[in-house]
Formats: C-alpha cells, sequence, structure tokens
C-alpha cells in the first residue's frame, strides 16, 4: 500500500486572505498614497485652522440614513468608508481636536456627535 505524504510548499496564506483592519494592497490603493502622506503629514499649530478642520471634516458619517417607506424601513449605511481617503482625515480631524483641547485649552464639545 502505498502512503501519501503531503508537504506545504508554500508557506503564504490564501492569495485572497487578508488579515483583518488590514488595508488590501493594489493599484487602487497605491494611486492615494501620495495623498495620504500628505494628510497624514498635516500638522496643526494654529488655532484657527484646527476650527476650520473640526467644522469641515464631520464626526460622524453625514450619509447614513434610515428611511422609512411604505411601511418597511431601508437602512442606508455609512458610505464614509469608501472613501479612499477616510482613515487620514479622521486623524487630521483628531489631531485638529487634540490641539484645541491640550494646546489651546478650549473647550471641543461642540465639535463632538
Amino acid at each position: 500500500m502505498e502512503t501519501i505524504n503531503h508537504t506545504h510548499e508554500h508557506t503564504h496564506a490564501h492569495p485572497n486572505y487578508h488579515p483583518p483592519n488590514q488595508k488590501k494592497r493594489g493599484w487602487f490603493n497605491d494611486l492615494f498614497n501620495p495623498l495620504r502622506r500628505v494628510v497624514d503629514e498635516i500638522q496643526v499649530k494654529n488655532n484657527r485652522i484646527a476650527h476650520l478642520i473640526c467644522q469641515t471634516i464631520p464626526c460622524c458619517c453625514p450619509f447614513e440614513r434610515q428611511i422609512k417607506l411604505f411601511g418597511k424601513s431601508i437602512d442606508i449605511p455609512p458610505l464614509c468608508k469608501l472613501n479612499p481617503l477616510y482613515d487620514e482625515f479622521v486623524g487630521l480631524r483628531f489631531r485638529a481636536l487634540s490641539y484645541l483641547a491640550d494646546v489651546c485649552g478650549e473647550d471641543v464639545t461642540r465639535y463632538i456627535c
């Protein structure tokens, strides 16, 4: 009787497997890397700019809605996550809030949902 030994020649995971909380890499995402770096490198050092950032970038997704139609409820999911620069803008807003609260000593509760 013949035995079959199966050896794993590849140490890589399945090609379609992406670990949770890790962005997929590809040509589409690579197009936005220069813009991501620009947004990530913005340093908030002025309270007027910090206020402008907090007013411009919403604290929660404005597109999430629940619509009632003919007695049925339809949920429209937040579409902000589809924005390829979403995480960078959230980080910029956080830096602006931190600057206003920590450096300027201002009350930022009006900017928090």
